[in-house]
């Protein structure tokens, strides 16, 4: 069953006194949607965010990991040691680690499948570059990020796969996909996993969307039929906008 969520992605913001300054002011706001809250803090603070937060509706979930479970990977963070501290949901194929440190869909096909063999959750995230949009193969690139990276996988996977939809072009931009633009593509993303997977899969899939989502548009963008909430950036900073955005549902 589709299920509401909005996730913040913190990226590389915050230090230890600044997580705990922003989580006590989260832990102060009103919480009156159905949706699911998850914030992802950086490596260095994800264990006092969870236990910071261990009582409370808000899950901390993880930026990013490697496939591999240990080994010689300096700098790298697997699955089991994100599990071995409380993170049971991890973030992966943001666009950011696409453009900037070239992971392309065969790798993250080996972080899918690494985070599943652990039984995490993940938020996996793909999206179209102004240039494809422009051009008209935003869907072409839609689908070939999705089949190449999950469509090996067997159907019972997608019980724990939410997938976020980010044009690339409208990230940290101020731009933002108009509704129906959003609209547009999410109908697409789930007519794509129908296809593959049989309505099922299809219907029962959260799909966010995430690209400068604001307090000032989330009621409008949630309120299309196939967004089932936001993976938002900069507005999570700020614990008043993102519950904004939490209640905007």
């Amino acid at each position: 069953m589709r299920q509401n969520i909005v996730a913040g992605n913190w990226k590389m913001n915050n230090d230890l006194a600044q997580t705990e300054t922003l989580i006590t002011a989260l832990k102060e706001q009103q919480h009156t949607s159905n949706a699911e809250v998850m914030i992802a803090p950086p490596f260095t603070n994800l264990w006092n965010a969870f236990e910071a937060l261990r009582q409370s509706d808000i899950e901390v979930i993880a930026q990013n990991m490697h496939f591999a479970e240990n080994g010689a990977y300096t700098g790298e963070i697997s699955a089991g040691m994100l599990k071995s501290i409380g993170i049971q949901t991890v973030i992966l194929g943001h666009s950011e680690r696409r453009a900037y440190f070239n992971e392309e869909d065969a790798i993250l096909a080996k972080k899918v499948d690494a985070a599943l063999a652990n039984d995490m959750r993940i938020i996996f995230c793909f999206g179209e570059e102004l240039a494809d949009r422009k051009s008209g193969n935003e869907e072409a690139v839609v689908e070939r990020q999705i089949r190449k990276a999950l469509f090996h996988l067997e159907s019972i996977a997608f019980k724990n796969i939410v997938l976020a939809y980010e044009p690339v072009w409208a990230i940290g931009t101020g731009e933002t996909a108009s509704p129906e633009q959003a609209q547009d593509m999410h109908q697409f993303i789930r007519k794509t996993l129908s296809n593959k997977y049989g309505n099922g899969v299809g219907d029962n899939m959260s799909i966010l969307y995430g690209g400068s989502v604001k307090p000032s548009n989330a009621k409008e963008i949630f309120s299309k039929p196939d967004v089932d909430g936001g993976l938002i950036g900069g507005a999570a900073l700020n614990a008043e906008d993102f519950y904004a955005i939490v209640n905007a549902f």
